[in-house]
């Protein structure tokens, strides 16, 4: 590769550490030989086609190293699907500020974008390297172990529920039942996470709806019911992308973005949760409440894990290391070099960008228990390490005073 500069950008919904992610490519590019400046896109490809590119070879290095606990998205983000029509006018860009380095962080959608652009420059003569950095909270993103932002949307879920479980045990005599959603699109990872707040047989969360399994009412309402029986009140966990038994969304929800994913916080559709909450309420009479987190386990620095922000550090860093070995038109992944995760650590890999955008991660069936209503040990270990040590409450024994 000659001498270029590097565009950077951020992509879809943000994480916690997705920039972390940003700090780490900013670094290693600043440090690098065989690159120039350092250009950072201004929401998304948008900054692209609106020739509103960052120089973030100006930026402090006070400002970059504090990019590592800021939440949101610093660089701005976009969902905008490029058109074919698109690519001359990006081209052209690319040209202008003379990039052979693009990085992206990002999930599935992203990664085809990397993929698209750095296809068309090569084949009209711009010569230039792509590197994806994972990123999602959905944890869906195929050939890598996890994403950075997973570990800390996992932690909040997580610490979620465990905080509610423990204010509904002692409201159940008021209300009677309550169910948390989780974001995560079509995948579990998410809503399962909540499980690691049961910390006795009696504790949060008894019953879980992951996407992985299609909605039984039937099935879903005896087990709402035996919870009740056993607890005194009911802790409802789901996924915001349950669907029905003919695969339509629970949520009831018809609107999709531009990359064809169902949205389901868009108006016009009812939350999973509201659904259930009424189907409970029907079925038992009972008053019970719902809580949906939406875009905050996204976003939420004060849950943040500091091995999420290590490892998306790292990612952005690799992703520079790789492209300067003119490695392009991959991702970095991250595996795990001992599969008991006892002591966890991890490696770096690499997957094409077009494997990952036409593949999707769901939970594998040993991490979902057999009535589909909770997760096995086998995902409490894999998950355990990434979220941390939650946080032990005290219970009274309540022993029955005697006159």
């Amino acid at each position: 590769m000659a001498i270029g500069n590097v565009l950077v950008g951020q992509s879809g919904g943000p994480t916690s550490v997705i920039n972390a992610s940003l700090a780490g490519v900013v670094d290693a590019a600043r440090k690098a030989k065989g690159i120039g400046r350092v250009f950072g896109m201004r929401f998304g490809i948008e900054g692209v086609l609106n020739d509103y590119l960052v120089d973030l070879g100006s930026e402090s290095p006070d400002v970059i190293a504090g990019l590592k606990s800021t939440p949101g998205s610093a660089l701005g983000s976009s969902r905008l699907k490029l058109k074919d029509e698109h690519f001359p006018a990006v081209l052209k860009q690319l040209k202008k500020y003379d990039i052979r380095y693009y990085f992206m962080a990002g999930g599935n959608d992203t990664m085809d974008t990397i993929h698209r652009v750095t296809k068309y420059a090569n084949e009209h003569g711009h010569e230039m390297v792509g590197v994806g950095v994972p990123k999602t909270v959905d944890n869906d993103l195929f050939g890598t172990d996890h994403t950075p932002g997973y570990p800390s949307a996992a932690r909040y879920v997580a610490m979620s529920v465990l905080q509610a479980g423990v204010l509904a045990r002692d409201m159940q005599k008021v209300d009677q039942f309550v169910i948390f959603q989780s974001i995560g699109r079509s995948a579990g990872w998410l809503p399962a996470a909540a499980a690691l707040a049961r910390t006795n047989e009696l504790s949060a969360p008894h019953v879980l709806l992951l996407p992985e399994r299609r909605f039984n009412q039937t099935a879903f309402l005896q087990a709402v019911a035996a919870a009740y029986k056993k607890h005194g009140f009911a802790s409802i966990v789901c996924g915001e992308g349950v669907t029905n038994e003919d695969g339509s969304p629970l949520s009831a929800s018809q609107t999709k973005d531009k990359f064809g994913n169902v949205e389901f916080g868009a108006m016009g559709g009812t939350s999973a949760a509201m659904l259930l909450h009424r189907m409970i309420a029907n079925e038992f009479g009972w008053r019970g409440e719902f809580q949906v987190a939406e875009s905050l386990p996204m976003c939420a620095a004060d849950r943040t894990t500091k091995l999420d922000i290590a490892e998306a550090y790292a990612c952005g860093k690799q992703a520079v290391k790789l492209a300067l070995r003119g490695e392009g038109g991959v991702m970095v992944t991250m595996q795990r070099t001992n599969k008991s995760s006892e002591p966890y650590a991890i490696d770096f890999g690499t997957i094409s960008l077009s494997e990952v955008a036409n593949h999707e991660r769901p939970m594998p069936d040993n991490f979902i228990s057999k009535d589909g209503f909770g997760v096995t040990k086998a995902f409490l270990d894999y998950a355990a390490p990434l979220v941390g040590e939650l946080p032990k409450y005290a219970s009274l024994a309540a022993k029955r005073a005697k006159a």
